[in-house]
């Protein structure tokens, strides 16, 4: 689950994505509330009006917003009240996590693009096509799983590169925006005392790249 807020560009809105934009969609509007689907049926986000009136906290927020628990179950019993059927998730794993990249290979159809085996969390492991000219296998990375909000506002979701399947980001240092990171492609290789599988944490990141 995605949540932004952004009065200046959009108005009083608060607009949760809960899934991929893609195809037509369904659109149900209740209550100040609007519910998106796709083609599918599946709900994918909602966009709650007067968000402000919802959550007056919202003063000081702008951009991507961490709710919580408490104000999802507040937002949960609004759409109880305007009749939706699906709720908010309450809790979610960490959608940026430490990789650890266990194998590549040759992209088919690229010269450039290799494909990962990317260990994200208990031995289980995700398939990620990369462009980073530092791509090996034995390194640990950066992932940004699908669900996730890049710093830029780009949100990761299942994607197919040349015909080849990806399901994940590994990142660089300059797209987490991690202070004097190379402004150039490559992946942000970790050292060894960042655990696989466990969240990654932005402010240790800090000082990765200090002068």
């Amino acid at each position: 689950m995605i949540v932004s807020y952004n009065p200046c560009q959009i108005g009083d809105v608060l607009v949760v994505v809960l899934g991929p934009d893609q195809g037509s969609q369904q659109v149900t509007q209740r209550d100040q509330i609007v519910e998106i689907k796709d083609q599918t049926g599946a709900v994918i986000g909602y966009n709650f009006f007067a968000a402000h009136d919802r959550l007056p906290e919202l003063d000081q927020q702008v951009g991507q917003v961490h709710l919580t628990a408490s104000q999802i179950e507040q937002l949960n019993v609004q759409l109880e009240a305007a009749g939706f059927d699906q709720k908010l998730p309450t809790s979610e794993p960490a959608k940026f996590v430490v990789g650890y990249v266990k194998e590549t290979r040759e992209h088919p159809k690229s010269s450039h693009l290799q494909i990962t085996t990317t260990e994200v969390e208990n031995g289980r492991t995700l398939q990620i096509v990369s462009g980073s000219p530092n791509m090996e296998a034995g390194i640990k990375v950066v992932v940004a799983k699908v669900g996730a909000m890049m710093p830029n506002g780009l949100i990761i979701w299942p994607s197919t590169l040349k015909e080849v399947e990806s399901d994940g980001m590994i990142c660089s240092g300059r797209e987490l925006q991690i202070p004097n990171a190379p402004d150039k492609p490559g992946a942000l290789i970790l050292p060894d005392d960042y655990q696989v599988g466990t969240p990654f944490d932005f402010k240790k990141a800090q000082t990765l790249f200090s002068e």
